[in-house]
């Protein structure tokens, strides 16, 4: 086992504890309240949590989903967020290894998994988190080219960011209303993230998510759960394309394009 791949154990706790404070994200942002005061408490009691039932994951499972103080059931969304953080860093660890751009790849996993939760819960994708994390993946991608002397990446970055935002500008003007700003502004993150790794992941991304969420509508459609005028929230499955294309890496992208 390479040393990389060592590197997804603690990473898989890493996410799971990030998951946490994820969860406060996703119930605080859309509803305008501070994400760190006050402290994580009981939204039926009100009680502050202490630090032994803020164990990702584990707390929820010793609680049995419940409020040690009311005895309030607690949402399975919370240990599912966790998890799915965990797996999903791990993950983006072992393909992107221990380098200058694995922080900034963590970054954009932890972000993705909230802006798909609240654009599932609300159909908004909140800017204030797409240009958090396009900043704050700009000054790391940055810091990394530097590093490894491949400034190029940061021009592939920029083209990427542009021809994503350029297409989905007039996918949203063509949509009148079917085609969220949100999502043109994600897109244009996912263009900068991708086009870092390399030009040709871009399309690559942007083309599974689009594929992805056209699986999903045509199965609701066929399960009787959506109809052609249901609207469903495109940010999950955007994010899903873009990190499905970073998780499977090189192999898989030039693979794609010889199909």
């Amino acid at each position: 086992m390479s040393f990389d791949q060592v590197l997804t154990v603690p990473l898989l706790g890493a996410g799971a504890i990030s998951g946490s404070f994820l969860n406060v994200v996703i119930h605080r942002v859309p509803a305008k309240q501070s994400i760190v005061l006050p402290p994580s408490h009981c939204p039926s009691c009100d009680t502050q949590l202490k630090p032994l039932d803020l164990v990702p994951i584990v707390s929820w499972v010793v609680l049995r989903g419940k409020c040690r103080h009311c005895s309030a059931p607690i949402s399975k969304r919370y240990p599912l967020v966790e998890a799915i953080t965990g797996a999903l860093f791990a993950l983006v660890g072992w393909r992107i290894g221990l380098n200058w751009a694995l922080p900034a790849y963590l970054v954009l996993t932890g972000f993705l998994v909230a802006l798909s939760a609240i654009d599932i819960d609300t159909t908004t994708l909140p800017r204030k988190l797409i240009y958090a994390c396009s900043g704050a993946g700009a000054a790391l991608l940055a810091l990394a080219s530097a590093v490894d002397g491949a400034w190029h990446r940061m021009r592939w970055a920029a083209i990427g960011a542009a021809a994503v935002y350029l297409v989905f500008r007039v996918i949203h003007a063509a949509a009148k209303g079917g085609f969220g700003y949100g999502d043109v502004r994600l897109g244009a993150m996912l263009g900068g993230y991708l086009g870092w790794l390399g030009l040709a992941d871009v399309p690559i991304g942007i083309f599974l998510g689009f594929v992805l969420g056209s699986f999903i509508g045509v199965a609701l459609m066929v399960a009787g759960g959506a109809d052609r005028r249901t609207a469903l929230p495109f940010g999950p499955f955007l994010a899903a394309g873009a990190l499905l294309t970073i998780a499977a890496g090189p192999t898989f992208v030039n693979a794609l394009w010889r199909f």
